[in-house]
């Protein structure tokens, strides 16, 4: 009985002493990176490259459709033989087309890879003006509030997005 006892103090002294002794702060990271001129700067690149590739693969479904309405519009003319011919060859189209969509916008395609190399960088600034602001405020906790955070209130006065511009050397407006 006596163990339980001490047991539960030390877990009330815990919790209490928990609660009281940590900091928190929350960022908005996607209010940090609308104010970073780089992350704009790469985000108009992600977005010429990829209308580019759309507009690849666009001409190729066309080239698709064209090469179809063709066939359907000789078929009747057509030897057996020639007719599975260009149907094989608009398979073909098809699947190089699925590739090229696959290759440019597939789980790891180039577009994929291109945010990689233009948007990580920025978020590893990001990271590390967290993490040296939160060392000299000493936050224990730090949350992102941005996208679909699970963060349901946050008290304004804890939002510390702008010491993460400013420490990045970026001025925003304050509110």
């Amino acid at each position: 009985m006596n163990t339980k006892i001490i047991i539960l103090i030390v877990a009330f002294l815990g919790s209490v002493s928990f609660g009281y002794g940590q900091r928190y702060a929350y960022v908005d990271t996607q209010y940090i990176l609308d104010n970073i001129p780089e992350y704009k700067e790469s985000q108009t690149k992600l977005d010429e490259f990829a209308i580019k590739w759309q507009e690849e693969i666009e001409a190729k479904y066309a080239l698709i459709d064209s090469r179809k309405r063709a066939l359907q519009a000789e078929e009747i003319l057509l030897p057996e033989e020639i007719k599975k011919d260009k149907e094989k060859d608009i398979l073909k189209l098809e699947n190089e087309a699925k590739e090229l969509q696959k290759k440019y916008f597939g789980v790891n395609g180039q577009l994929f890879q291109k945010r990689g190399e233009l948007i990580k960088p920025i978020q590893d600034k990001i990271f590390k003006a967290i993490q040296e602001v939160s060392d000299d405020k000493k936050y224990a906790f730090v949350f992102d509030k941005a996208n679909q955070s699970t963060l349901l209130f946050a008290d304004p006065k804890y939002n510390i997005s702008d010491l993460v511009l400013r420490n990045m050397d970026i001025e925003v407006d304050s509110k």
